[in-house]
């Protein structure tokens, strides 16, 4: 049997005439007119009122601080329970992050978070800003840290990079924030082999982001430049990827959607094993479907689980190690770390591409089921 891979490309279709498109009309260089479609394309995906089309999703939360006025001597709150490049983009601006613990939604708490921002302010912290993270799919609470961040006079950035096609109280993710990072990488629900998009509904600010994107390259004959830019555009035939791959991403999200119930129906009963809460304020995109093993209850632990599949050429992995827990971040400041840290102990991501059949996915469910104590 081949591998199974935890969520590998799934191709259109299309790609192969978009990228003839833009090859025959040697459109072969960064922008050019696959970039403004999908630009467009994705605005309309997200709800967004301006796209910028980007080499990576922390290319976009770069920008998005630097476009905020992020840097050095500031501090910025960031979801702990996340990918490293969530925080890496505030350390890239000289800022300092530090971290927020998650409650059992999995999701960044509103509540710890009103706390951690006065009491950084207490300490003597400028505190200028939140990147909250919307974790497998789901979107977190925007109406509570829209509320919170409002109270503290901080900026709210949306790292959106896991929940394109999620919704949020009836709205598309990606809209949720004045700025919004989103990620096409290999592993994502749509990709562009590596890329990203910084979603706006501030026009000025994008405005801004899209200058420093192309080594913020003032608009007259010459190079001139009064800041330091980047180069983080996207390609124009990467771009034609990502417009084959958008184009099916409402049946993406609901293959995912499907794997994700699949999964519940087979396992949801198994002692020992629970799921990653579903949203009741809007809807996953189910990216990655998420367990949460108790070896008491199971028989096994999440890491013997992993190992079982593993020797059956099935790929599956840990969540998130917590930004607290990383040793390059262990000496920042971090509110909570109970719930991210035994939610880093007990889970796993399970395979989750939506090309999975019903017989790969039993096949993870008869490896997993193995272990269990009888």
């Amino acid at each position: 049997m081949s591998r199974l891979f935890l969520s590998p490309p799934h191709l259109s279709g299309a790609e192969l005439d978009l990228l003839r498109e833009a090859v025959e009309s040697n459109w072969i260089a960064p922008l050019g007119p696959q970039v403004d479609a999908f630009e467009a394309e994705l605005a309309a995906a997200t709800g967004a009122t301006d796209v910028l089309a980007l080499s990576s999703g922390t290319a976009a939360l770069h920008l998005a601080l630097l476009v905020h006025g992020i840097g050095q001597g500031d501090e910025v709150a960031c979801s702990a329970l996340t990918f490293a490049a969530s925080a890496n983009a505030i350390a890239y601006t000289g800022a300092v992050p530090f971290f927020v613990d998650c409650d059992e939604s999995w999701l960044i708490d509103p509540n710890l978070l009103d706390e951690a921002l006065e009491a950084r302010t207490r300490a003597g912290g400028r505190v200028r800003a939140v990147i909250s993270v919307d974790l497998y799919g789901r979107c977190c609470d925007y109406e509570q840290l829209t509320a919170v961040c409002s109270k503290h006079d901080v900026v709210l950035i949306q790292d959106a990079a896991e929940s394109l096609g999620a919704t949020y109280r009836g709205e598309t993710a990606g809209s949720q924030a004045s700025l919004a990072a989103l990620s096409f990488n290999g592993n994502k629900i749509i990709t562009t082999s590596g890329g990203g998009a910084l979603a706006a509904t501030d026009g000025e600010l994008l405005a801004h982001a899209r200058k420093l994107s192309t080594q913020a390259r003032e608009p007259v004959p010459h190079y001139e430049h009064n800041e330091i830019g980047f180069n983080y555009r996207l390609s124009n035939l990467l771009a034609a990827v990502g417009r084959a791959q958008l184009a099916v991403l409402p049946e993406r999200v609901a293959a995912r959607q499907r794997i994700n119930a699949r999964y519940r129906s087979l396992l949801g009963d198994v002692p020992g094993i629970a799921f990653m809460p579903e949203p009741d304020d809007g809807t996953s995109n189910c990216w990655l479907t998420c367990i949460t093993v108790d070896p008491a209850d199971f028989g096994a632990d999440r890491e013997e689980i992993r190992l079982a599949l593993e020797a059956e050429d099935i790929e599956a992995r840990p969540v998130w190690k917590p930004m607290h827990l990383q040793p390059v971040f262990a000496a920042h400041a971090m509110f909570g770390g109970d719930v991210s840290a035994r939610l880093f102990a007990l889970g796993l991501c399970l395979p989750s591409g939506s090309a999975m059949t019903d017989d790969d996915q039993d096949r993870v469910v008869t490896t997993l089921l193995a272990l269990r104590r009888s």
